[in-house]
C-alpha cells in the first residue's frame, strides 16, 4: 500500500461513517438534507486539468461542461442549439454571422458575460481545435459590436461552424482567461457553467470537488444532452480517484459513493439485483475502441507493417475483454468511423471481417521486413478500459512474431508521451489501446488519431473538402474514401465499439444521457 493509498481509504471510510452516523441520529436533520445534496462519483480515471484543450481526455470534458458553458449545444440528435446564445443571424451569402448573448449570464465571480469574452474564448478555441483552426483559417474578422453581441466574418462559408462551437471544446471563459495561449494550461478556472470548481479542494489522484453555481441561469428548456436546460440541484459533487476496481465496488456497495462511472464488467454481477443499487447504460452513443499505432517511428513507419497486423485482428476478443459476452453492449465489423453516423462505411471492411489467420498475420509481417525490433506498447493502468484491452494486444502482437516491450503506466503518462514532439520522445512507444467517446470519431473534424502521428497529405487533403462539401451525400463519398485509405495506410487499429454499463445509487434520478457525465438535472433523495 502506498503512502498515499492510506489516508484517501481511511477518509472514505471515516467521511462514510460520519454520514451514516449523522443520518441515523435523532435531530439531525440538516445533515441528513446535506449528504442527500451531495454527489459522491467515481470518474473512470484521475483529472489532470479541467482545460479541455490541454488534454483529449474525456476526463478533463467531463470537468470542463461542469465548469463552463458554450455559445450552443448539441443535443441528442446531434443537432447544435442555442446554450449561451440567443440566437443567430446569417447573411444570405454565408459570409457573416452575427450572434446575440441571452440575458442573465454571469461568471463564477460575478462577473458578467460579455461579447468580448466569448470572441477571446473562440479565438483560444481555435488555435488548437480542428473545427476552430478550420474557423482561423477561414475568418476574415471577429469583434464585439456591443456586451451582448459579436460577429463572424468569413473569407468563404463554414457550414460546420454551429457543429464546432457546440460538439467540441469551445468553452466560455472570462477574457483574461481566454487570452491564455491554447499551448498553456489555464490556471484560473473562474467559469461560466453550472457548477464552480474548487481548486483549493482539488487533490490529484485523490479528490475533485465542485459546488452549485447559485447564479447560473439555465434555458427554460428540457435538457438534451448538452443543449436545454442545464439545472444544478445539487449543492456538491465529489468525485473520488479509485483506480482500484475493488475499491470502488466495495464503496458503493457500502453507500460510501453513490455513482461508478465504468465499473469493471467482471464485476458487474455483484452489483446487478443488488437492493438499493442499479446497473444501466447511460452512453447513448457508445465507445469506439483502437490499438492506436505510432507510424512515425521504425518498424510501423511502414505501411505493409501496419496492415500486417489486421489478419490477426479479432474485434470480438476486445469486446469481450471490456463488457463479456453480452452482445447487446458491443459492436464488431467496426471501421474507422463510428457505426450508424453519416461517416459510416463499408469501404475496406473486410479487413477486420474477412478470415481471421495468426499464420497469415505472421506470413505478412516477415514479407514487410520486420527484423525483430522491440514494440513497445504502453498501456494505461488507471483506465479500466485499456488495463483490459491491452493484454488482449500483447497476446495478438506475440503470437504474430513481434517482440513486444509491453510498459504498464499511467494515463497521464502515457497522454504524455503519445503527445510529445520531440524525435527521441516520439521513438519512445509504438502502440497503445484507448477509446474514444463515440461523438468524437462520427466526423472527420474531430477523429484526431485518422490522420496518424505523422502528416498524412491525402487524408488531410480529404478532411479539407469535408469541411467544404456542399451537401451530407458529397460528405459520406469523402468519408468513405477516407476509411480506405485508413486501411491502406492504417493510423490504428479498429477494435470495435462498445457500450459500458455504469452503475448508480437507485436514490439518484434525473441522468442525462450523454457520451461524458453530466451532474446536472441530477437528484439524490434523502
Amino acid at each position: 500500500m502506498t503512502a498515499s493509498a492510506f489516508p484517501r481509504r481511511a477518509a472514505l471510510r471515516l467521511g462514510a461513517g460520519l454520514v451514516a452516523a449523522g443520518a441515523g441520529a435523532p435531530g439531525r436533520p440538516a445533515l441528513a438534507q446535506s449528504a442527500a445534496r451531495t454527489l459522491r462519483f467515481v470518474p473512470h480515471t484521475n483529472l489532470q486539468t479541467p482545460d479541455a484543450l490541454q488534454s483529449s481526455t474525456l476526463i478533463s470534458l467531463n470537468a470542463a461542461s461542469a465548469i463552463w458553458d458554450q455559445l450552443y449545444g448539441l443535443d441528442s440528435k446531434l443537432q447544435p442549439r442555442p446554450q449561451m446564445a440567443q440566437g443567430h443571424e446569417l447573411s444570405a451569402d454565408r459570409l457573416r454571422w452575427r450572434f446575440r448573448l441571452r440575458e442573465g449570464l454571469r461568471f463564477h465571480d460575478g462577473e458578467a458575460v460579455r461579447a468580448a469574452d466569448c470572441v477571446a474564448s473562440i479565438h483560444r478555441w481555435s488555435q488548437r481545435d480542428l473545427f476552430g483552426k478550420r474557423l482561423a483559417a477561414q475568418l476574415d474578422e471577429m469583434r464585439a459590436t456591443s456586451d451582448t453581441e459579436f460577429e463572424i466574418r468569413l473569407k468563404q462559408p463554414y457550414n460546420q461552424l454551429l457543429y464546432g462551437l457546440g460538439a467540441t471544446a469551445c468553452y466560455i471563459m472570462p477574457e483574461r482567461v481566454a487570452r491564455t495561449p491554447a499551448t498553456t494550461t489555464v490556471t484560473d478556472f473562474t467559469g461560466s457553467g453550472p457548477f464552480v470548481f474548487r481548486r483549493e479542494e482539488w487533490v490529484s489522484g485523490a479528490s475533485v470537488v465542485f459546488t452549485r453555481n447559485e447564479s447560473y441561469v439555465p434555458r427554460d428548456e428540457r435538457p438534451d444532452m448538452w443543449a436545454g436546460g442545464k439545472v444544478a440541484k445539487l449543492d456538491r459533487v465529489e468525485w473520488r480517484i479509485m483506480p482500484d476496481p475493488s475499491t470502488a465496488i466495495s464503496a458503493l456497495q457500502t453507500g460510501e459513493v453513490d455513482w461508478l462511472e465504468r465499473p469493471l464488467a467482471d464485476l458487474l454481477p455483484l452489483l446487478r439485483g443488488r437492493r438499493g443499487l442499479d446497473v444501466k447504460t447511460i452512453d447513448p452513443i457508445g465507445v469506439w475502441a483502437e490499438l492506436r499505432l505510432n507510424d512515425s517511428v521504425p518498424p510501423f513507419d511502414n505501411p505493409a507493417m501496419r496492415r500486417a497486423l489486421f489478419p490477426a485482428l479479432r474485434q470480438v476478443d476486445y469486446m469481450q475483454s471490456l463488457v463479456g459476452d453480452d452482445p447487446s453492449l458491443y459492436r464488431t465489423g467496426v471501421g474507422a468511423f463510428l457505426p450508424g453516423s453519416p461517416a459510416a462505411s463499408e469501404a475496406g471492411l473486410e479487413a477486420v471481417t474477412g478470415e481471421r489467420s495468426i499464420e497469415r498475420a505472421r506470413q505478412a509481417v516477415k514479407a514487410a521486413g520486420y527484423q525483430g525490433e522491440t514494440i513497445i506498447q504502453m498501456a494505461a493502468t488507471d483506465i479500466s478500459s485499456a488495463a483490459a484491452m491491452s493484454p488482449v494486444a500483447q497476446q495478438m502482437l506475440r503470437e504474430i512474431g513481434l517482440n513486444v516491450d509491453y510498459q504498464s503506466v499511467d494515463w497521464g503518462t502515457l497522454i504524455s508521451r503519445a503527445n510529445a514532439s520531440g524525435s527521441a520522445e516520439r521513438a519512445n512507444w509504438h502502440c497503445y489501446c484507448t477509446g474514444w467517446a463515440g461523438l468524437w470519431v462520427s466526423n472527420p473534424g474531430s477523429h484526431l488519431h485518422l490522420y496518424g502521428t505523422r502528416p498524412n497529405p491525402r487524408m488531410e487533403a480529404l478532411r479539407d473538402a469535408w469541411f467544404d462539401a456542399a451537401d451530407a451525400a458529397e460528405q459520406r463519398r469523402i468519408t468513405s474514401q477516407m476509411q480506405a485509405i485508413a486501411f491502406e495506410e492504417p493510423p490504428f487499429l479498429p477494435l470495435g465499439q462498445y457500450f459500458t454499463p455504469q452503475a448508480y445509487s437507485t436514490k439518484l434520478s434525473g441522468f442525462v444521457p450523454s457520451p461524458i457525465a453530466l451532474f446536472w438535472n441530477l437528484e439524490k433523495a434523502a
